[in-house]
């Protein structure tokens, strides 16, 4: 019978996310699949909704063919021959889970990553970012809001909660659309204006990150019009000014050669920087790009001292919703919490002091930020998740990697079959091999 456990979500106290939700466990028991959930007292869906739509609610998932999850799941809960899904942060070599990386094919384990569900041309399908980048802005602006108070500007954006404290998303985006109207009556101080908030990538952090400002009155400007924009002396004060960079405007070719993106992704390392002459016009500055050390940095620490110790500088608050530490950001030194989601980093010392008061640079770094809209988030990402979940519940025994009916996603998403990296992550022994010598 095929058959699939949904783990509890455990790494910490706002992980309530689930990756099936009850509406679709329903499906899958209405297809003869047998679903076993473990009990938990801080998930979004409560135990009993899980069992009014026929799952099993119990401990032992060992009779499973599959597991599911959402965070990493502990060693010392993995069976033999085990199949398991969820986000493993191994494809990077990240050093902290390369011993679960290591147990895992120690005793034969297959692993699928739901980071690398991706379509004909690499496109990912199932994940969590577009409420991660929800979200982050949600913080981002209440952050804003509180460090602009103890700096001595008392504004609109001082009413802003985090987004954990709304009820729902619904009742978050009513709270800034409200932020957005009481501008009209009580405008940004002169100082700040124009407030320009500026959108490091695109892609669908980005544009749930967008989806939140744009709840604001705002004006979109385009990079190459930031410095004339922000030199204005008319700069209204009842809106904020909007601004998103591309590839193209963070960096440039070392040699002084015409920028070509597919060329940037091939060779990194031909190009610099050149996003400092971009931030120095942000006064908040949304962080959504993917990033590996290959890449040049967004910002640099060298770059803030000199910056923060030769006058008054713009920029009031980073939110990293990327949170690579010590990565495209050097100053994401930590990650933050829902309940305590800044510190202000010190660009002359390097220390930091969290919260959002001190002198320097605020910074909004939670790792977690989906957590925060718990049920909106679980139920997007089942809605991407839920077609393959049959395939993978029905694995069971089944024999070689090339001979599995998987689709062709999920084959792709297949980093370890029985214990040992499928063709296409084979670079999984090397980072094996690396951590060993470390």
């Amino acid at each position: 019978m095929s058959s699939i456990g949904i783990r509890r979500e455990d790494k910490h106290q706002w992980e309530a996310r689930v990756p099936l939700i009850p509406e679709a466990v329903r499906a899958l028991v209405d297809q003869g699949i047998r679903v076993v959930v473990q009990p938990s007292t801080i998930r979004a869906f409560s135990d009993q909704a899980y069992r009014d739509v026929g799952a099993e609610v119990a401990e032992d998932l060992s009779a499973c063919n599959a597991v599911f999850a959402v965070k990493e799941i502990p060693t010392d809960l993995m069976r033999p021959g085990g199949t398991y899904v969820f986000f493993s942060h191994t494809i990077k070599g990240q050093a902290h889970n390369m011993p679960m990386l290591r147990r895992l094919m120690d005793l034969g384990c297959t692993l699928i990553d739901y980071e690398r569900i991706v379509d004909a041309d690499g496109r990912r399908l199932v994940f969590f970012g577009r409420h991660a980048g929800l979200a982050g802005m949600i913080d981002s602006l209440a952050v804003l809001g509180r460090r602009l108070s103890v700096l001595g500007m008392n504004t609109v954006l001082s009413q802003l909660k985090l987004a954990h404290e709304y009820d729902d998303l619904d009742a978050a985006r009513a709270a800034v659309s409200a932020v957005g109207q009481g501008l009209a009556s009580q405008p940004l101080p002169k100082s700040l204006a124009p407030l320009v908030c500026g959108f490091a990538g695109y892609g669908n952090v980005s544009q749930g990150a967008q989806a939140i400002c744009d709840l604001l009155p705002h004006e979109t400007v385009e990079p190459h019009e930031l410095a004339a924009s922000v030199a204005s002396d008319e700069a209204p004060r009842d809106r904020i000014f909007k601004v998103v960079f591309r590839e193209q405007h963070l960096v440039e070719r070392s040699d002084g050669g015409d920028f070509d993106l597919q060329d940037y992704y091939q060779h990194p390392e031909h190009y610099r920087s050149i996003f400092e002459q971009h931030v120095v016009h942000l006064s908040l500055l949304v962080n959504a790009i993917y990033w590996t050390e290959q890449y040049p940095r967004l910002l640099r620490n060298d770059f803030l001292r000199r910056w923060y110790g030769s006058g008054d500088p713009r920029l009031l608050l980073v939110g990293d919703i990327s949170c690579d530490i010590g990565g495209s950001v050097e100053c994401t030194v930590k990650a933050t919490t829902p309940g305590q989601p800044a510190y202000v980093y010190d660009p002359g010392s390097g220390s930091i002091h969290d919260g959002w008061d001190g002198p320097g640079l605020a910074m909004m770094t939670t790792d977690c930020l989906p957590c925060e809209l718990p049920r909106e988030s679980s139920g997007s990402f089942t809605e991407a998740l839920a077609p393959f979940v049959p395939p993978i519940a029905a694995l069971g025994n089944a024999g070689s990697f090339e001979d599995a009916a998987l689709p062709p996603p999920i084959r792709a998403a297949t980093l370890v079959w029985r214990g040992q990296p499928t063709p296409d992550y084979a670079c999984l022994t090397d980072f094996l091999d690396q951590s060993a010598e470390q």
